[in-house]
């Protein structure tokens, strides 16, 4: 058994009931409040008072105080007991009559109709169909003929109000509202005495066992089946509860619940409605009857009376969960709210929640344990405090009282099993993580998220570092000390920029990097600390640790300064305090200054000086130290692309520092960025020999110019080539090459009085069919875009007059408005209003006119 849910306790004694008289037995039983009627074999009522009592032990106890007794007046025995408490009215069955009788005093009621006679048994209707509460209703099986009765039983008065036929003799029914649940001599059936709707259920055989028909709610019956089941019917003839599994011997039922207590001939044995399980048994000898009157259950064999005392559910709860037996436990909790307030029972139920949520996790079963610790809103630090250590120092938590659990901690759980220690703390681990993302750490934040680091920290845990990384409450003081133990040096920093102590998070990760702590967390940390220097807001402490990062690699550590945004910049950490600053790092300050150059785009004329400068003075350098061409030819390269690119350097600064030097190439651009093409064309052409660098410059130098200026550059180039003063300057083919490729880019009629007369008209081919052809093309489209230009005029004119209106019409039978002459000819002058008028009398009137202006017809139509 799993549950000790009742105690039985003697009410009424034999001594008291009938002293010496051993024949004397008890026959029924009826309870109504604290007076308790007994009705024995000798046609005597007896009326007891009950007073509970509480024992020095804590136990419940009965005395019982007779108050009086009746005898009917029959030498038969009293077969049933109803009270109507409303009429305060004893109803009685005795030598198959009912009458009735006053509560109080057991006599009869000084009314002849108040019998009713040939009654085998009757029941109280519990679920009355008639609204008057001075009025009870009760269902009479007839001993004579199959059939049923209902009466409505008054003060002093009995009613009969229907007679319902039966298919067989009825031996035992309950009633609830119209519903008649009635045992026939072979089966079960339900009968709505309203409508006259009829189900059977199932068959049993009244002549082996009694039959057990019994209301236990709302249109719900508990029956006694064949096979030793209990079955649940609805009014509706189904089941909606499995049956429970009983004695075959089962001589009388009742429902406490969430019980079913049934009585046979040795035992009674209870069981719950819940989950149909035998919960409890009790050894009792010649039990005779088993009723449940308004919650209180009570047992009487022949001699004495009894009551089942309900243990308090939370004992019973309690008792479960001491045996483990935890889904029995919430089980009966969650069956148990309907009987308890709805405040107290949320206060219970989610304590008993956390109870199983701790057995379970005593068992390792932490899927388990994790639900019922959620449903039941366990105070997270109840678990944190079974692991040593892991609360804060400064945690004011103290664990509920009386105990949740019976662990002191958890190597008392484990008993020394390493394993388990492991799997309780990955278990907590896993639910911390949840809790700290709901409304469940609410007050005790600091409490779980310093636990959670200190097992991430003990664990080697990868989330360490999120956790730290991210919104956290974890404390410093308590933190600290648990991240140097365990060597997260790197952790402890991160922690220290959380706190805002970013200093001592850069000592710490410095003296990482130099070797002086050894953390592995992160291979890469010297690139973390410059990147996190490149976004830190506290301008002293770039400065305190940029030596540092720079000493150490200053292509890595100018991005400190590179990565910053320079037009957020402020106080000592402008361009022009870091460029200074860098002037020990050449390395680093050639990059920062790219950096403002070539991705920014600062438009300074000083930062573009100095970078073409260091550049220049890199060429120079590798040159005189005789470095590897290849290096030479990039930094070259490197310095000239800044040349071409940039328009805001001081040309004639460099210009000068490389006049004396074989940067030809270098001082051709300069030259050009100076509008001395000339000067930059002979470089390339008669001092470098290349012709394709000097095409190049023409057009580069044009890229953005109109047509006009590429000509010049051109013409000079051409100019350049045949220029008869430098010696040894053939360069015939180059010119002839130019023309060639670049024809669309000359002026043909300037070209051919530049050309020596001696050139065949071979040569020039290619130069003069496209100059041809270009001139073609411009004439014709020329042509073309006149004639659309006219076309779109004539278009437009169209347009207007058939916007001004229609033709003037003239005739010889017309005349002019002015002279009053018919037309003779069809010139003619329209006045405004469409009226025509000869055209020398219209040029006569604007002669006349003030404003010598003609008043012609816009349309121009005759």
């Amino acid at each position: 058994m799993s549950v000790k849910a009742f105690e039985l306790v003697p009410a009424v004694e034999r001594e008291l009931l009938m002293g010496d008289k051993a024949r004397i037995t008890i026959e029924c039983i009826e309870c109504c409040g604290k007076h308790l009627y007994v009705g024995t074999n000798d046609c005597i009522i007896h009326h007891f008072l009950l007073e509970e009592h509480t024992t020095p032990k804590g136990k419940m106890a009965f005395s019982a105080q007779r108050l009086l007794q009746k005898y009917l007046g029959l030498k038969k025995p009293v077969n049933e007991l109803k009270a109507a408490s409303a009429l305060e009215r004893l109803i009685v069955l005795c030598d198959g009559t009912i009458s009735v009788v006053d509560m109080v005093t057991l006599e009869a009621v000084p009314s002849g109709g108040a019998r009713i006679r040939g009654v085998l048994s009757f029941c109280v209707n519990e679920n009355p169909v008639n609204g008057d509460p001075f009025c009870v209703e009760i269902g009479v099986i007839s001993a004579k003929r199959r059939t049923v009765h209902i009466y409505m039983v008054y003060e002093d008065r009995v009613q009969m109000v229907k007679e319902v036929a039966t298919p067989e003799q009825p031996c035992a029914l309950s009633l609830d509202g119209y519903f008649l649940c009635l045992a026939l001599s072979t089966q079960y059936m339900i009968l709505n005495y309203s409508t006259g709707a009829s189900q059977d259920l199932f068959p049993y055989d009244s002549e082996e066992k009694k039959p057990i028909v019994k209301r236990i709610g709302r249109e719900e019956f508990l029956l006694a089946a064949p096979g030793g089941l209990g079955m649940f019917a609805t009014a509706e003839g189904v089941s909606q509860r499995a049956p429970v599994n009983w004695s075959e011997s089962v001589i009388g039922a009742a429902i406490s619940f969430p019980y079913v207590v049934a009585l046979d001939e040795g035992f009674v044995t209870v069981h719950s409605m819940l989950d149909q399980q035998l919960k409890q048994t009790l050894s009792f000898r010649d039990g005779h009857i088993l009723q449940d009157f308004e919650g209180k259950v009570v047992l009487a064999s022949r001699k004495a009376v009894y009551v089942l005392v309900p243990l308090p559910l939370e004992r019973q709860i309690q008792d479960l969960l001491a045996g483990h037996h935890v889904e029995e436990a919430l089980t009966l909790a969650e069956g148990a709210r309907r009987n308890i307030p709805k405040d107290k029972f949320q206060v219970m139920h989610r304590r008993i929640l956390q109870q199983a949520g701790f057995i379970q996790f005593g068992q390792l079963q932490f899927l388990e344990a994790k639900e019922h610790f959620r449903k039941g809103q366990l105070d997270v630090r109840e678990l944190i405090s079974l692991y040593p250590l892991l609360l804060p120092a400064s945690s004011t938590f103290t664990r509920c009282h009386p105990p949740l659990h019976e662990f002191a901690d958890l190597n008392h759980l484990a008993q020394g099993d390493q394993e388990k220690v492991q799997r309780c703390k990955l278990f907590l681990i896993s639910y911390l993580r949840e809790v700290r993302s709901t409304d469940g750490a609410n007050g005790c934040r600091e409490d779980v998220d310093t636990a959670l680091l200190k097992l991430y920290a003990e664990a080697n845990h990868e989330s360490l570092l999120d956790l730290l990384a991210s919104d956290n409450a974890c404390l410093l003081a308590d933190s600290a000390p648990w991240l140097e133990k365990h060597h997260k040096y790197f952790a402890l920093g991160l922690l220290y920029h959380y706190n805002g102590q970013d200093d001592a998070a850069l000592q710490l990760w410095v003296q990482i990097v130099d070797g002086d702590l050894q953390d592995s967390t992160r291979s890469d940390l010297y690139e973390y600390v410059v990147d996190f220097l490149s976004f830190c807001s506290k301008v002293d402490l770039v400065w305190k640790y940029a030596d540092w990062a720079i000493h150490k690699d200053q292509k890595v550590g100018v991005q400190i300064f590179t990565r910053r945004a320079v037009n957020d910049q402020t106080g000592t950490m402008t361009p022009d305090a870091i460029t200074q600053y860098l002037q020990k790092y050449p390395q680093a300050l050639v990059l920062y200054l790219e950096h403002l150059v070539l991705d920014r785009r600062i438009q300074k004329e000083k930062f573009h000086t100095h970078l073409a400068v260091l550049y220049l003075d890199r060429v120079l350098s590798l040159s005189q130290s005789e470095a590897p061409a290849q290096q030479v030819m990039e930094a070259r390269e490197q310095l000239q692309c800044l040349l071409r690119e940039s328009s805001l350097y001081r040309v004639q600064l460099l210009l000068g520092r490389i006049q004396d030097t074989e940067l030809l190439r270098e001082r051709a651009t300069l030259h050009g960025k100076l509008e001395e093409h000339e000067q930059a064309l002979h470089i390339l052409v008669h001092q470098l020999k290349d012709f394709p660098s000097a095409e190049e410059y023409c057009l580069w130098m044009s890229a953005s110019q109109d047509l006009g200026y590429r000509q010049r550059l051109f013409h000079l180039l051409l100019g350049v080539y045949l220029d008869p003063d430098v010696p040894g300057g053939d360069c015939t083919v180059a010119a002839v090459d130019l023309l060639n490729r670049h024809s669309e880019a000359f002026d043909a009629e300037h070209v051919l009085r530049l050309l020596p007369e001696g050139w065949s008209l071979q040569l020039l081919c290619p130069f003069l069919s496209g100059a041809l052809r270009g001139t073609m093309h411009a004439r014709r489209t020329a042509q073309v875009a006149l004639g659309l230009a006219r076309a779109e005029n004539l278009q437009l004119k169209h347009d207007r007059l058939k916007w001004r209106g229609g033709p003037i019409f003239v005739s010889e039978k017309k005349g002019c408005q002015l002279c009053h002459n018919t037309f003779t000819e069809a010139d003619c002058v329209c006045l405004p209003g469409g009226v025509p008028v000869h055209t020398h009398c219209a040029a006569h009137r604007a002669k006349d006119s003030p404003r010598k202006r003609p008043s012609t017809n816009p349309s121009n139509h005759t």
